[in-house]
């Protein structure tokens, strides 16, 4: 789901790139508020996971990736906000150290990986686990459901953000600057590939950290009350 450079146009990326700044600006001061100093190590290994599980990726046609994210969790432990500060911390050191994913494209990166995807996940969570215990079987299930729908929901961002350039972006001749491929095309080819691999993925890693947390370690699934959301 890592989008490479050249294939935005500036009209796409400038407006992400500039957005996203103010939006982890009011993440940072959330998490400031909410993740109480004995949890700082925790955001840190959730900003870890969600690096290496991003590492594995396989090619997608159009010129991405796909992959599992892992920021659903993180959302889960520690809330969505973490979860944007953490997937996008990942999102950043891969771009400038590993070239996973674009300099230019890092604000649509975040976007749509740790905006859209912890909120959608965190979301979809909450409203299935609804007050189950901390140790129903309900929870695991819901962060199952969770993954897959947040993933999935990111991809689709995607692929409208590669479709949308043959509209916007074209020379004088009418061939398109950057990503040739329409509405069509792009979105069948993001989408697909999660419908089909990657959410299951990333539904499997998130319902079994959750599976595990309930018999090892579960208070950490009840750190983030929801709270200042």
């Amino acid at each position: 789901m890592h989008i490479p450079d050249g294939y935005l146009s500036p009209q796409t990326y400038v407006p992400f790139d500039v957005a996203v700044v103010p939006f982890l600006a009011m993440a940072a001061r959330k998490v400031k508020k909410t993740i109480r100093s004995r949890n700082v190590p925790l955001l840190a290994m959730g900003a870890a996971f969600s690096f290496v599980i991003m590492m594995f990726n396989v090619p997608i046609p159009g010129g991405t990736s796909g992959h599992a994210v892992g920021g659903v969790i993180v959302a889960i432990l520690l809330g969505p906000w973490a979860a944007c500060v953490a997937v996008s911390i990942a999102l950043i050191i891969q771009a400038l150290m590993f070239g996973d994913g674009g300099i230019t494209a890092i604000g649509v990166n975040i976007f749509n990986m740790a905006i859209v995807l912890p909120f959608v996940g965190y979301y979809t969570y909450k409203l299935l686990s609804g007050a189950s215990a901390i140790t129903s079987s309900r929870r695991w299930a819901a962060a199952a459901v969770a993954g897959y729908v947040a993933i999935n929901v990111a991809a689709l961002f995607a692929g409208i953000e590669f479709g949308i350039q043959p509209l916007i972006a074209t020379g004088s001749d009418g061939h398109p600057l950057y990503a040739p491929y329409s509405l069509g095309v792009a979105i069948p080819a993001m989408v697909l590939g999660h419908l089909t691999l990657f959410g299951f993925v990333e539904a499997l890693v998130t319902a079994l950290v959750v599976k595990y947390l309930q018999k090892a370690e579960n208070q950490l699934l009840s750190i983030y009350g929801g709270e200042h959301v």
